[in-house]
């Protein structure tokens, strides 16, 4: 290894609390614990809260549409979806022109809940105790780290 090489290495993180993984997966467990009682009112999972949130800004998605939205696979969201049907939230509906295609729209109870999203935005927001203009930066910021890791994926 040479020194250039050996000096990198030497200052590379080499405990939890300094990985940038493991920062963002307790960061991410802290704020599911601070919806988690916020939802429950609602009878709702931060997952099923999150899809209804991509539906509310746009109905009608397909599935696949909603995976790429929600960065989750098919088999991910097949069986969130198929509860929030069940709890009444959402109507799955096959294509016309393509019966392989299937269509998610809000039901008038799904499309009720948005009432709840701005108190529920302004606890999470107060839970951080960050300025709007830190956490627009910090979402920025994740987002691209995000994207450049699946990025990286892709490429192999």
């Amino acid at each position: 290894m040479s020194q250039s090489e050996n000096a990198f290495a030497e200052n590379l993180p080499n405990n939890a609390n300094d990985l940038i993984c493991f920062t963002i997966y307790s960061a991410g467990h802290a704020l599911n614990r601070a919806y988690a009682p916020l939802l429950r009112q609602l009878n709702l999972t931060y997952p099923q809260y999150i899809t209804l949130t991509v539906l509310w800004e746009r109905d009608g998605l397909t599935v696949g549409e909603l995976c790429r939205n929600l960065k989750l696979d098919s088999n991910t969201l097949t069986p969130l979806l198929k509860r929030l049907e069940k709890a009444g939230h959402i109507e799955r509906k096959r294509g016309t022109s393509d019966e392989r295609q299937v269509f998610v729209f809000l039901t008038k109870s799904g499309l009720a809940l948005k009432a709840h999203a701005a108190s529920i935005t302004k606890c999470i927001i107060d839970a951080t105790d960050l300025d709007l203009l830190t956490l627009e930066t910090l979402v920025e910021t994740i987002s691209t780290l995000r994207d450049n890791v699946l990025h990286s994926l892709e490429k192999k």
